[in-house]
């Protein structure tokens, strides 16, 4: 079933996902030596700034995501969706306080931020298997032609019948 948010038949929002996934796992990271290092200050800024890139980059995915969503017409894949979906703005939300929890902080970000920072990530986790669940078993956002199935393939029948 592909979906409208998509480039020459590649949907957008597996695109974009990958960039505050990778900047919020590198926070976390960024934390983590900093409890460690000589030099805190410098991780506490390069986790921060990974922090405000993560959401910056969660928003502008959220909008193929919810053009996706819209577009879904099988009503347990779009309750799939739209609990993956509150999931992602509870994680944005928990960044977003996060982030301003530590500006101007001097010294280690540890305590109420890495907890957030823990807490957000192992939502993510929850939050991609959801996804992949909706891409994988479902094949949201995947055209069947494209995977080389046909019309006659169980797997095509099966979907027409829940569509």
């Amino acid at each position: 079933m592909r979906t409208p948010a998509n480039i020459a038949g590649h949907p957008i929002h597996p695109m974009l996902v990958t960039i505050p996934i990778g900047l919020w796992v590198f926070s976390l990271v960024c934390d983590l030596v900093a409890m460690r290092s000589a030099d805190p200050a410098t991780w506490n800024v390069v986790a921060l700034y990974a922090l405000i890139g993560g959401i910056a980059g969660a928003l502008a995915a959220a909008v193929p995501g919810l053009v996706d969503l819209l577009s879904l017409r099988d009503k347990g894949i779009r309750k799939t969706a739209l609990v993956h979906m509150a999931i992602n703005l509870t994680v944005v939300a928990l960044y977003v306080v996060n982030a301003w929890l530590r500006v101007g902080q001097e010294g280690n970000a540890g305590g109420a931020p890495f907890v957030l920072s823990l807490v957000a990530v192992a939502m993510l986790v929850v939050s991609g298997w959801l996804g992949g669940k909706m891409v994988y078993l479902a094949g949201v956002g995947v055209s069947p032609e494209a995977a080389g199935a046909t019309p006659e393939t169980p797997e095509v029948k099966r979907k027409e019948r829940h569509a």
